[in-house]
Formats: structure tokens, C-alpha cells, sequence
């Protein structure tokens, strides 16, 4: 069984910075991790949708993870995204994940398919485990049927957790759909099995529910203000922090979302390159990026310590 602690609170996933002929820059990659850390993210979940992972091949995804962990960045902390349409593929990153001491892995279900059983889907994620092979491997599903159009039904957790109880440890949820997310609380209450809601505009309903945080988008440009409703939910000033940052996601969701983070993080930081997405996506126009810093500017938003 895995020692290493649980990640609570909030999760960051990580925009992945490319250079112009977007190969993916390492340095600049370790610097935004240290940063969304010392602004209060618990955890950083690597290579999920907003990184761009599924633009990115394994190798490159290794060498990422290789080179947070040579730049300091404690194993302990990563929860990185392993899902792939190939078994073998997602039982090596698992693996490598394991190897570099994560705390979790955060695993898609097979997407390209459509229309598959939960038998189908358990057998993939049984594989996936066996041939991993480690007691200190834990899995949280992911659940993103807007984008993998390849959903993880209440009855497949239950039987997953079941299953592998000291290995299916949780789940993020990024259906949208808050019925959804009180489901999964309801058919996990009382024991050990860690929710997190995909977006903070349903963080202090999810805590008040018995969801661990969020893993959520804008946690790469507003980690401060986020993470202070994870520290401050059972207080008085909890519905007007959720409300704060609620205002900030919905400014900054009028956009295609990975573009506009990155647009953000190249504004606040002065660093241009950073604004670059790999292709099928294309970056905001200048235009879109100056409506958009003065959209989040008006209600007081900012980057703190992220200018070099």
C-alpha cells in the first residue's frame, strides 16, 4: 500500500509550455510548477487536458516528469495524467509515475472508442493495475465525458473500488454537471475514496458535500485566491471567496480556456513565448488577449510573483 500522503485542496493542471517549434520547454515548466506551489496548490496534475497531454507523445511526457523531479519539484506533490487509448501505453507513464514517487496517477478512460461497456472499461483499468504491478500505485479516475465523449458511470467506480480499494482511490470529476458529482459523493460517503470536483465554481459545494478540493483549470493563473477557499471553507468569508473566484473563472471561460491561461501567464510573467499552444489549438489574437486581461483586470485580478 502506498505511503506517500494524500493530496487535498487544490490541484493545479498544468499547462504545458512549448517553445516556437513547440517541442515542450522543461525549464519553463519547472518554473510555473514551483510557482503554482508557492501560491498554495497541494498538488500539481501534470498532463491532463488543460497540459495539452494528449497533443504530446509518452517520450515526451517522460522527459517532463524526469526533468520537474531533477528541478526540485517533490514527487509527492504530482498526480500526473496516464490515460491513453493503449493499455501498454498507460501502464508504462503509471509506471514511470510510480517510479518517480507521485502520489497518484490521474487516468482517462480509452476515449478513442465510443459507446463501450463498463465491462470493457473495468477490464481496461484492471490491466492497466495488473500490469503496473506496484502497491504504491493509485489511480483516480477521470471523468470528462464532455471531451473523451467516454463517461465513468457510478456503478463502475463502486465496482473498481471494490476491486482495487487500496489502489482506485479517487476521481476527478469534469462532467459539468453537479448531479453527477453529488452521485459519486453519495456512493462513496464515509469512506476513504477522494472526489474532486473539475472546476472551483463547484469548490465550497463540493467541500460542504466531502470532496478533498478541486483539480481545476484557472488554478494556473488564480492559485491564491482558490486555495484560500480550501483553507477557509468552514469559516464566514466562504461564500463570498467562492463567489470571488467564481467571477474570475467566468471571465476567463468566455475564451477557448488552454489559450487564455497561457495568454495570461504571458502577460503577467512578460515572457511572450509562453502564449504558444501546439496545433490542433491556436493562441488568442491580440485582440482576444487585451479584452481578456482587462475583463479579469476589473475585478482585481493579478499574478503575483510570476514576473522573472
Amino acid at each position: 500500500m502506498a505511503t506517500t500522503p494524500r493530496l487535498q485542496g487544490l490541484l493545479s493542471p498544468v499547462v504545458t509550455p512549448f517553445k516556437a517549434d513547440y517541442t515542450p520547454d522543461h525549464a519553463r515548466f519547472a518554473r510555473h510548477c514551483q510557482w503554482l506551489l508557492d501560491s498554495g496548490c497541494e498538488g500539481l496534475a501534470v498532463f491532463g487536458t488543460n497540459s495539452e497531454a494528449n497533443s504530446m507523445s509518452a517520450g515526451e511526457k517522460t522527459e517532463l516528469l524526469d526533468a520537474l523531479v531533477a528541478a526540485g519539484v517533490p514527487g509527492r506533490t504530482l498526480m500526473p495524467g496516464t490515460g491513453a487509448c493503449s493499455i501498454t501505453e498507460a501502464a508504462q507513464l503509471s509506471a514511470h509515475a510510480v517510479r518517480v514517487g507521485a502520489a497518484g496517477v490521474l487516468m482517462l478512460p480509452p476515449f478513442y472508442y465510443k459507446g463501450v461497456s463498463d465491462e470493457g472499461l473495468f477490464r481496461y483499468y484492471s490491466e492497466v493495475i495488473q500490469k503496473v504491478g506496484s502497491a504504491d500505485l493509485r489511480v483516480y479516475l477521470y471523468h470528462i465525458p464532455p471531451v473523451a465523449q467516454v463517461a465513468i458511470s457510478v456503478a463502475l467506480v463502486e465496482r473498481l473500488r471494490k476491486a482495487y480499494p487500496d489502489t482506485v482511490v479517487g476521481l476527478k470529476d469534469s462532467s459539468g454537471d453537479w448531479n453527477n458529482t453529488q452521485a459519486i459523493l453519495d456512493a462513496v460517503a464515509g469512506s476513504d475514496f477522494d472526489v474532486f470536483p473539475g472546476s472551483e465554481v463547484f469548490l465550497l459545494q463540493g467541500l460542504r458535500a466531502g470532496a478533498k478540493g478541486c483539480i481545476t483549470a484557472t488554478g494556473n493563473v488564480n492559485p491564491a485566491a482558490i486555495a484560500e477557499v480550501c483553507r477557509n471553507w468552514r469559516t464566514d468569508r466562504a461564500d463570498e471567496l467562492q463567489q470571488g473566484i467564481t467571477r474570475t473563472r467566468e471571465r476567463v471561460q468566455k475564451y477557448p480556456v488552454i489559450p487564455a491561461l497561457k495568454a495570461l501567464i504571458a502577460h503577467y510573467s512578460g515572457d511572450a513565448e509562453w502564449a504558444t499552444v501546439r496545433p490542433p489549438l491556436v493562441e488568442l489574437t491580440a485582440d482576444q488577449t487585451s479584452q481578456l486581461v482587462r475583463d479579469v483586470e476589473a475585478i482585481g485580478f493579478s499574478m503575483p510573483g510570476l514576473r522573472a
